[in-house]
């Protein structure tokens, strides 16, 4: 499903991105995923159904937002990376002043900033119409401009997994950043 997403449409908070850049997750059987672990208060919307927002704060400072994308009771989600504001932009301005344009949504937190999205919007129906936060079809993508790679920032098992997907040319996607290994806190034993 995640290249799927690449030309879509994300609309939010008066602001429309076409999304440049994804990364899938697979749930339960994915180390890399929020829902590893299995079932939670946090990860329950990513169990379905499909077509869902998943959303969540990290960092203490940032929230992202996913699309909920597996069969309902099993846990998988795409979080959109990056896009371009193609309309709205002096509402995406307001929100990311004297931030260049191509930088807008350069990343999942700015994204989310960008488009005024947070926790509130866990569990919107993105495909309703009525939903603050919607996902429709965009322009067709050619199928050739599609890169993969590996996840931004996932470590140990499933780091070189290539579910990261990218358009190819677009100075909006992201820059790849290898998973960095912290150090323990101290009095805390390592990994």
């Amino acid at each position: 499903m995640a290249p799927a997403l690449l030309g879509a449409l994300l609309c939010a908070g008066g602001v429309t991105v076409r999304l440049t850049e994804v990364e899938a997750y697979a749930g339960e059987s994915d180390p890399g995923s929020h829902a590893f672990r299995g079932r939670t208060p946090r990860t329950q919307v990513m169990f379905g159904p499909a077509g869902r927002a998943y959303v969540y704060f990290t960092y203490g400072m940032h929230w992202c937002v996913n699309v909920v994308t597996g069969p309902d009771g099993e846990a998988s989600a795409v979080l959109l990376r990056a896009g371009e504001v193609v309309d709205g932009l002096d509402a995406a301005r307001t929100r990311r002043p004297e931030v260049r344009e191509r930088d807008l949504c350069r990343g999942p937190a700015r994204l989310c900033r960008t488009l005024a999205i947070s926790g509130e919007h866990t569990g919107a129906d993105l495909l309703d119409p009525a939903s603050p936060v919607r996902l429709r079809a965009g322009p067709p993508v050619e199928a050739s401009r599609v890169r993969t790679g590996p996840r931004v920032g996932v470590a140990g098992a499933g780091a070189d997994a290539t579910w990261r997907f990218w358009l190819d040319g677009e100075p909006t996607v992201s820059p790849y950043r290898p998973a960095v290994r912290r150090s323990p806190r101290p009095g805390r034993p390592a990994p």
